[in-house]
């Protein structure tokens, strides 16, 4: 009874308010994105008097954005009588199962992997993105990522917020004093174990070598989403056809064997910690206190690991304002260093080469359930103004998707963008299938973490050729759960 209940409230809904993503009737979707500004659901006018609930990230309401988005949005339109909430959900809501019960929010912000398995169950609307004057600020690789395509025709479901790719972020008040001299063999003023994993590499065993409670990159190699870009930059690749084709899996493609071999020669340069979540979880009081030197992660957390150096500063004495500043000086947060091209990283004067990596982009969403989709439609294009993502940069340090904002935040978010632009960052995939992978690849680089602790004999992957059949299976493995087991 629950489940005919649930269907029958999308049935009614449906023909109250059209369809959402993925639906393939023109009369109800429009033709093409040039349509949909004219669309059943975004062609009347605002409606007034209503409460818009929005689920936002968790780190942008505890930092403080969030009250300052709904803040002026409310002051915006006040006038109409539009009020923008927080939804007050755990933002990993279940909007496919919830929503049809009248439990979801009316906007949701959500990285696109998440956002797009909604499209195709047509829990949220295709937008009208030409209306918005972020259109053309975003780059097209961005907007795939929110891309559905239904009778020949394409779609947005989601308007891109902010760029996420994992970054490299490490202490220079840490580094050796003598490092200009002997750690800067370019004389570009910028030390090399962070210009290239061959050199932070040697740094980290040197480091631990001191002081064997201190180490130097640390990072849970078990992470998918951190680790797979090491494959990413040898040849490898979640799905073809540019991340939409599930029949084709490539973590073993290429030279993706290279990079496993990195991420085997990087763990011995760590403690067991870095087989499980243990360093995710940790690094940032262990950065702040000086255990590590460097790790990687996203850009939204850059205001935490400030938070952790702060904290440590006034427990020495400082006061807040002399604490956030030293901070600020001290952690430096940049792009991925270079790897050598034969995956060697004891190897001398390598060859080097870009790194890639798996990121993703962030955004908004609109609900199919929602009641008042024009003004969850004018929240939407209020948040991905460009006041609203400089705003949002400047306060948790992430990257804007819109060009214009990035350019003017600068620093780590251009370099961002201009990563995107050229490639080096792989955006997941934003179709169901991406959900097979997590565990296959997952066991597979735990198991090359451990390898860095097991005795000579008893190693799993003792080669590049058996991390090859290693990365194989791997493939086989997703290609079973999606096709053989599901």
């Amino acid at each position: 009874m629950k489940r005919k209940g649930a269907l029958l409230m999308a049935f009614v809904m449906g023909l109250s308010l059209f369809t959402g993503c993925g639906d393939k009737k023109e009369d109800q979707t429009g033709t093409n994105k040039d349509t949909q500004k004219s669309n059943g659901v975004f062609s009347g006018e605002l409606e007034k008097n209503v409460t818009i609930r929005v689920l936002e990230n968790d780190t942008a309401i505890s930092r403080g954005y969030f009250d300052e988005l709904i803040a002026a949005f409310n002051e915006e339109y006040k006038e109409q009588g539009i009020t923008a909430v927080d939804a007050n959900m755990d933002q990993y809501l279940d909007l496919a199962n919830d929503g049809p019960y009248g439990y979801g929010p009316d906007v949701l912000y959500q990285a696109n992997d998440i956002i797009m398995q909604y499209a195709q169950g047509r829990h949220i609307y295709p937008l009208p993105v030409e209306t918005m004057d972020c259109y053309k600020q975003i780059p097209e690789n961005a907007w795939s990522a929110y891309q559905t395509e239904a009778d020949g025709s394409t779609y947005y479901c989601g308007v891109p917020v902010n760029v996420q790719a994992p970054m490299l972020y490490y202490r220079s008040d840490l580094l050796p004093e003598d490092w200009e001299t002997a750690w800067d063999q370019d004389g570009n003023k910028v030390p090399d174990m962070v210009e290239n994993w061959n050199n932070l590499y040697a740094y980290s065993v040197e480091r631990h070598k001191e002081d064997s409670s201190k180490y130097g990159y640390m990072k849970s190699l078990f992470d998918v989403y951190f680790s797979s870009g090491f494959l990413f930059s040898y040849g490898g690749y979640v799905f073809g056809d540019n991340n939409t084709n599930p029949d084709d899996i490539g973590f073993s493609k290429g030279e993706s064997e290279k990079g496993a071999w990195v991420l085997s020669q990087l763990a011995s340069a760590m403690n067991e910690e870095c087989i499980d979540d243990t360093i995710t979880t940790n690094a940032y009081s262990k950065l702040a206190d000086g255990t590590y030197f460097a790790t990687i992660t996203t850009p939204d957390m850059y205001s935490t690991f400030i938070s952790e150096l702060v904290l440590v500063y006034e427990s020495e004495g400082m006061s807040k304002e002399d604490a956030e500043t030293k901070a600020k000086e001290n952690l430096v947060m940049t792009t991925l260093p270079k790897l050598p091209e034969s995956g060697d990283l004891t190897e001398e004067k390598p060859a080097l080469k870009d790194s890639k990596s798996m990121g993703g982009v962030n955004g908004y969403a609109v609900s199919a359930y929602t009641k008042a989709p024009n003004a969850s439609l004018a929240f939407v294009k209020f948040a991905t103004s460009y006041e609203m993502q400089l705003k949002r940069s400047e306060m948790l340090g992430v990257a804007p998707a819109r060009k214009d904002a990035a350019e003017q935040a600068g620093g780590v978010s251009a370099l961002l963008y201009e990563n995107m632009e050229k490639g080096t960052i792989v955006l997941m995939p934003s179709i169901k299938e991406v959900a097979q992978i997590w565990t296959p690849a997952q066991t597979f680089f735990t198991d090359v973490a451990k390898d860095a602790f097991r005795p000579e004999g008893k190693k799993k992957y003792k080669d590049t050729a058996s991390l090859k059949a290693g990365l194989e299976a791997v493939d086989t493995q997703i290609h079973d759960a999606i096709f053989t087991l599901k």
